[in-house]
């Protein structure tokens, strides 16, 4: 059809050129042969019948009113009458069929133009994979209906299931995951509105598109399906190429939301969001089907340095390089996602953790081979170190995660570059907090104004923050080469050690623990101070006195808080 359409369209501009032609009216030669006006005939006929075959309703009902003007021709009377009045009915059809002339023209132009949009949106359906990749449960118990629907849009190349009961869609929700429903509101036993509860307040489905197909045209109905959560209601009996753009623009924004809402902006793969709703629809599947599933924690071995030696440019380069490795050698089914900093997390359904343990160790075994990344000539090898832990039954998500992030914190604590199991008593830098559901950071407050302190520990007291205080900067210094923080905000100017002097000694005997973000705060604004700060791979500077407001946004983000 879409072919014969084209072709139809190309024979049409030829054939209105041809009438073009034919239909000039000449003041020195008004009159055309008897041959020429039949030709007329015959093309505006032959485009009344075959335009609605290809769909083109309008210009098959401008083509017919161009038949009528030309019909005489075929009556034998006409033609027996005097040239003079031949002439005169020629003129006539011909000024009276200009006006239909140019709307076939306009209407080829609008045809014309939907056949390109057709074939863009073909395109971007292909390429973007709003058709190709996305799944759609149509529920309706009018089998003719549900039937030819099923078929329409697989024809589109979307994956489609179908069911006319609510129980049968209850159980297909429940067995596979969808991007968009199509639900009809008048159904034997149960009606649509018996879904809705079902859908909405089930939080892995809530997000779904719902597209209310309805017989009843009814204004209380419709809101009332808007207010339950349907996101579209189409009124039957509808044209079905108005429900598919329906669907495909509504499958369109969901990508799009999902892409600015579950993606990490910098490599594309999921973030921390989306693995906490995801994790969950994992576990709920496996509770109703029994089976193995493992949790991976990757952390890209002495990525601080990468950032200190070659700019933080060459890190983000290198994190997309590391996500680009890890999704080309995982399966479809497992979920990966960026946890913060230079940390990813991979789930492997149906997968122990021994198979884990191999699968992410074949991929280290590549990292060893091949640069994940290339920058201005230059080629960026990495290594990694991961931690596994296989999910057992009556095992607290907090528990999983922690454990499988200690495997990895003890593989970087025992020489990094290796993928350990979990095995009892490993410890991790993970402490979860049970109010807000995000990873509890270690932050350690060196400043020698005591009342600072206290309102630095106060304003930030909300966030998932545990803290340590240090007076001045040989204890802030003593505290840091003891053991680890996530975060040191730390005076520029403090008794026995200044801020700058511990920089200095930490790096000549640590060369600062990886994961160590720096905030210097300073009462100096000596450019030097902030130079010399920057070249010792501080991240952040503010000068006092300072916005908490300012301050409080700068923590989130080092800490990954946002």
């Amino acid at each position: 059809m879409k072919e014969g359409r084209k072709r139809f369209v190309a024979e049409l501009r030829k054939q209105l050129r041809e009438l073009q032609d034919l239909c000039q009216l000449n003041p020195a030669e008004s009159f055309i042969g008897l041959d020429e006006m039949n030709r007329i005939y015959r093309i505006v006929h032959t485009i009344k019948g075959s335009a609605p075959m290809f769909g083109f309703v309008r210009i098959g009902s401008v083509a017919e009113k161009l038949v009528h003007q030309w019909e005489w021709i075929q009556e034998s009377e006409a033609l027996a009458l005097p040239a003079a009045s031949v002439i005169q009915r020629y003129q006539a059809s011909v000024l009276n069929g200009d006006g239909l002339r140019r709307q076939l023209s306009m209407e080829l132009d609008v045809y014309s133009h939907e056949l390109e949009l057709d074939e863009e949106q073909e395109h971007r359906s292909k390429t973007s994979g709003y058709s190709s990749s996305s799944r759609l449960l149509v529920i309706d118990d009018d089998d003719v209906l549900r039937s030819y629907l099923v078929r329409r849009l697989r024809l589109e190349g979307y994956e489609v299931d179908d069911t006319s009961t609510v129980e049968g869609a209850q159980r297909l929700l429940r067995e596979h995951s969808y991007e968009l429903i199509t639900l009809d509101l008048m159904m034997h036993p149960q009606s649509g509105y018996a879904l809705f509860e079902f859908v909405k307040e089930d939080p892995t489905l809530k997000w779904v598109p719902l597209v209310v197909l309805s017989g009843r045209d009814d204004l209380h109905d419709k809101i009332r399906c808007f207010y339950l959560g349907a996101d579209d209601y189409v009124t039957k009996p509808f044209e079905y190429e108005e429900l598919s753009a329906r669907i495909y623009s509504l499958l369109k924004r969901t990508k799009n939301f999902e892409q600015m809402a579950f993606r990490d902006p910098l490599t594309g793969v999921y973030n921390r969001r989306f693995f906490d709703h995801q994790i969950q629809v994992e576990l709920k599947r496996v509770s109703r089907y029994p089976a193995s599933i493992s949790m991976v924690f990757i952390d890209i071995d002495r990525f601080k340095c990468i950032n200190d030696k070659h700019g933080h440019h060459v890190g983000d380069i290198v994190l997309q390089g590391m996500a680009h490795m890890l999704q080309k050698h995982l399966r479809a089914t497992d979920l990966l996602a960026r946890f913060g900093g230079e940390e990813f997390v991979v789930v492997l359904p149906g997968t122990s953790a021994v198979d884990a343990k191999k699968a992410i160790h074949a991929i280290l075994q590549q990292a060893h081979k091949e640069p994940v990344a290339q920058y201005e000539g230059q080629a960026y090898y990495i290594t990694f170190s991961a931690g596994v832990c296989e999910w057992s039954e009556g095992m607290e998500l907090e528990d999983w995660i922690k454990r499988a992030d200690g495997a990895m914190y003890t593989a970087k604590q025992s020489g990094r570059n290796q993928v350990l199991l979990y095995e009892e008593g490993m410890t991790t830098t993970i402490l979860a907090s049970p109010e807000s559901g995000l990873q509890r950071k270690k932050v350690l407050i060196a400043d020698d104004d005591r009342i600072l302190r206290s309102i630095l520990i106060s304003k930030l007291q909300h966030l998932p923050i545990d803290f340590v205080e240090a007076a001045d900067g040989l204890e802030a210094l003593d505290k840091m080469t003891q053991q680890f923080f996530h975060l040191c905000i730390l005076d520029g100017v403090m008794p026995r050690l200044d801020g700058i002097e511990v920089l200095e000694k930490l790096g000549a005997r640590t060369n600062r623990a990886e994961g160590l973000q720096v905030l210097l705060l300073s009462g100096r604004s000596r450019e030097e101070d902030v130079s010399r700060a920057l070249e010792l791979g501080i991240e952040a500077y503010m000068h006092k006195p300072f916005s908490m407001v300012e301050l409080e946004v700068k923590v989130k983000q080092l800490l990954k808080l946002v």
